[in-house]
């Protein structure tokens, strides 16, 4: 190796200078994304018309199994279902003509810093970090489980982050706090350490109600009336079946005018049949039912139809990513919350890896292309998924919110303004005539082409003299600088102190469970 194969040492930090200013600027962009490029449709009108009828069917003849909810089961009884014992039944059309006659197609979530509501429905898209593993996975520890600490720590990285626009929710289940009280130090964490818009718990009826009352005290009581400042994520427990803790929470949410996002889980070939069409169906049927209970607690309030598909080995029956069959649930998906008229929730880099490695990459890039193609509007698990879900990982958080900061530049579409069609650049070059000194592109240098904020697309010696580092190394050392750079945002003190004391005295009304 030469002298000149050795980059000069302030030659490294002008270029650290740059990136450093590129992301500052990145700070500044907007709170969401309005997709202007087209969904991708991979089945006809009359086959979604299919689906919707089989789903139909579903719900007149198998109807839903409701858990340990009778006051659920009288809510549909009064709107009009057939009710037998425990399973509820909708006749032809019930559960769409309820939702599509109240549910709004677009609304806004307010956070805190107003200059952070977000827009959810089309043409808008919102991206959300992952959601709900019990354990972490970085390469100073490898994989243990998740503290308190964590998830203030992914709290923080999602506030610092450009590309991701919400603050989530389950970041990461803290384990060293007791079950019945975590929910506590979660909903605060997002309060305290990010003004980005956010989730609240759903694990018990009386959580939920917690969270609510949470809100109430940051932005007012009078503001849920009129605002959507708070969501909770409901799963379906598939097959065709609701439980308590999932319809209880989505109640009160929906009752206090707050956002459901309503989810069915499918494993296709555990919880669904495992063709495309059939999980599907089921997916449509079971998400119909969970709209059209919030629509008949309060009609208005605000929900998202989400979808959650992944297929399975079948040989060993562990959930499988990045393989076709789910991208073509998603799509399908998306088209039926199109014609339903709401904003549409599924998630994208998805991975079975263990370690940010060639698999988690490979699958994540495949399960995150889909959600942009697709066109859903709330995207969760954008960041960190790893394991199937089991772990979040702090380098896969890097990495992971770097390939979905692209996520702009593809859904912007083609360029065919007088500057995109650059059709003078042309005339003016010629044959033979390389563009690079060219007005057209000097005007456009900045700009012109996505960049990754982690890729290294140097040459081998450089890259080899600054330490030949891995993508996940230099993920590791961003994390860990994002963490030591951090800001808190401002927070009115008299607000701060009156939840810290409501959260003290309702802790202390109540032992410790891990239930």
């Amino acid at each position: 190796m030469t002298a000149q194969d050795v980059e000069h040492p302030t030659v490294r930090r002008g270029r650290a200078a740059r990136q450093s200013e590129r992301l500052a600027r990145s700070m500044e962009t907007l709170p969401y994304l309005t997709r202007k490029l087209a969904p991708v449709e991979v089945i006809s009108a009359e086959g979604l018309e299919i689906i919707e009828h089989n789903a139909d069917t579903l719900l007149e003849e198998v109807g839903i199994e409701i858990g340990n909810f009778p006051e659920a089961i009288e809510i549909f009884r009064g709107a009009g279902a057939d009710v037998t014992g425990t399973r509820v039944r909708f006749e032809r059309g019930m559960c769409r003509r309820i939702i599509t006659g109240s549910a709004p197609r677009v609304f806004t979530q307010r956070a805190r810093n107003p200059a952070r509501d977000v827009i959810i429905g089309d043409p808008h898209v919102v991206l959300v970090p992952a959601y709900g593993s019990p354990f972490i996975h970085n390469l100073d520890d490898g994989r243990r489980y998740a503290t308190i600490e964590d998830f203030r720590n992914f709290v923080k990285l999602t506030y610092m982050n450009h590309t991701l626009h919400h603050g989530g929710g389950t970041l990461c289940e803290p384990v060293d706090l007791p079950v019945n009280k975590r929910h506590f130090d979660m909903v605060y964490s997002h309060i305290r350490y990010t003004d980005k818009a956010f989730m609240g718990s759903v694990t018990h009826p009386s959580r939920a109600q917690d969270s609510i009352d949470m809100v109430k005290i940051l932005f007012g009581e009078d503001a849920l009336e009129h605002d959507h400042v708070i969501m909770g994520l409901a799963n379906a427990n598939s097959p065709m079946s609701w439980d308590y803790n999932m319809l209880g929470s989505a109640k009160v949410y929906a009752e206090n005018n707050q956002i459901v996002l309503v989810t069915p889980f499918i494993l296709g070939g555990a919880m669904a049949p495992v063709t495309i069409a059939a999980a599907a169906t089921q997916t449509l049927a079971e998400a119909l039912a969970g709209m059209a209970f919030c629509q008949i607690v309060r009609p208005g309030a605000p929900v998202i139809f989400g979808s959650f598909a992944s297929s399975m080995s079948m040989q060993s029956g562990a959930p499988t990513f990045g393989t076709p069959e789910p991208q073509l649930v998603l799509f399908v998906m998306a088209a039926l919350a199109r014609r339903l008229g709401v904003p549409f929730r599924s998630g994208g880099n998805f991975t079975a890896s263990k370690v940010p490695d060639y698999q988690a990459a490979y699958e994540s890039a495949i399960s995150f292309m889909a959600t942009m193609q697709a066109g859903v509007n709330f995207n969760l698990h954008t960041a960190g998924w790893l394991e199937g879900g089991l772990a979040i990982g702090y380098e896969k958080f890097i990495l992971d919110a770097d390939q979905a900061s692209m996520a702009g530049a593809f859904m912007n579409g083609v360029d065919l303004s007088e500057n995109g069609l650059a059709l003078q650049a042309m005339i003016d070059s010629g044959p033979g005539q390389h563009m690079l000194g060219s007005p057209h592109t000097l005007a456009n240098f900045e700009n012109a082409f996505w960049r990754s904020e982690m890729s290294n697309n140097d040459s081998f010696e450089q890259w080899e003299a600054e330490g030949g580092q891995d993508a996940a190394v230099r993920a590791n050392a961003r994390w860990k600088r994002t963490l030591a750079e951090y800001q808190r945002p401002p927070l009115d003190e008299r607000i701060d102190e009156a939840i810290v004391d409501w959260i003290d005295r309702r802790k202390a009304s109540f032992p410790d469970s891990d239930v």
